[in-house]
């Protein structure tokens, strides 16, 4: 009897030992997430990088954050560092659609996965990345154009649209134009009459919807923003021209942040399509299942919504961002 009870015990404790010491080496290797931010250009974008801070802190994920300031070669700068700092996985959100092949080669060949978030990369490899995470941007800009379709169901005239486009080259203004556009097809009295950047911010699309105004004038029935900060901005510029902002003329902007939330509460923003920033939690779930072996999707999509001027109130409380 005694010698079963000793056999059990030893037994005991080797099964034990087999099972802490895994745990022990999992605690000491902490997963590193290498991730480059565009910059902090707008609300979004900062709701975006608090998002990320945030659930790598919660995750106990080692985050090296880099802020590209809105420029490519500062994210193809980053993106070497990480690799040269041999970091388990590497997320970056991209200024551009264009021109990552090479680097992403590097962290390919240094055996690195790379998650893209919020934004794609036009590449023929498809490879080089294993998964983009975010919104369906056209899928945003249709709905844009779906709303002002229904909008001027009924009415008579042509209906005179300004568009506001994002950063030249990236991939929410190219995707976003073209559902809007695919959208409007539906009634061919609505025509986009002016379209330039406003490079995602305030100041620019303030500078540029002042620009629309002068030559345009009181021609103009719709601004179509790709961003709110942009329809933010427009909005200064439509009131300090003496207009205003939709009764004269009727705006549609993308995001859902608070500062468009309270341009509709305050009756001078007509609807924002939802892009939810809060992509961290998804992004540290993705890294954990990269570094234990798992296979993820090709595209993740988040779900969103449309919130015209009339819900305003009763959703403000809710808004995270």
């Amino acid at each position: 009897m005694k010698f079963q009870r000793r056999t059990l015990f030893a037994a005991l404790a080797a099964a034990s030992l087999t099972t802490a010491w895994p745990l022990t080496g999992f605690a000491q290797k902490k997963i590193v997430l290498g991730f480059s931010q565009i910059g902090a250009e707008s609300e979004w974008r900062t709701a975006n990088t608090e998002s990320i801070k945030a659930a790598a802190k919660e995750a106990g994920i080692e985050l090296k954050f880099s802020d590209a300031q809105q420029k490519q070669e500062n994210q193809i700068k980053a993106i070497r560092s990480f690799i040269a700092q041999k970091v388990d996985v590497i997320a970056f959100s991209p200024v551009v659609e264009s021109g990552w092949d090479t680097v992403l080669r590097e962290a390919k060949a240094a055996k690195i996965p790379v998650i893209l978030t919020d934004r794609a990369v036009d590449s023929k490899d498809t490879s080089l990345y294993v998964t983009f995470m975010g919104s369906d941007f056209i899928e945003e800009g249709r709905k844009a154009g779906r709303w002002l379709v229904e909008k001027v169901k009924g009415k008579t005239g042509d209906v005179n649209v300004v568009e506001l486009q994002g950063t030249v080259g990236s991939a929410p203004a190219i995707d976003r134009k073209k559902g809007f556009e695919e959208a409007i097809k539906a009634d061919p009295r609505i025509k986009i009459i002016r379209s330039q950047t406003g490079d995602f911010t305030r100041a620019k699309g303030k500078e540029v919807m002042e620009a629309f105004l002068k030559a345009e004038g009181k021609k103009i029935n719709v601004l179509y923003a790709h961003n709110d900060d942009m329809a933010i901005g427009a909005i200064q510029a439509i009131e300090e021209a003496g207009m205003k902002p939709s009764k004269d003329i009727t705006i549609i902007s993308i995001d859902a942040v608070k500062g468009a939330f309270e341009a509709m509460m305050a009756g001078k923003l007509d609807v924002t399509v939802e892009c939810s920033p809060l992509l961290g939690p998804q992004l540290m779930s993705a890294t954990k299942d990269l570094v234990a072996g798992k296979s993820l999707p090709k595209r993740i999509v988040t779900e969103e919504t449309i919130f015209p001027m009339e819900v305003a109130a009763r959703e403000f409380p809710k808004r995270k961002y």
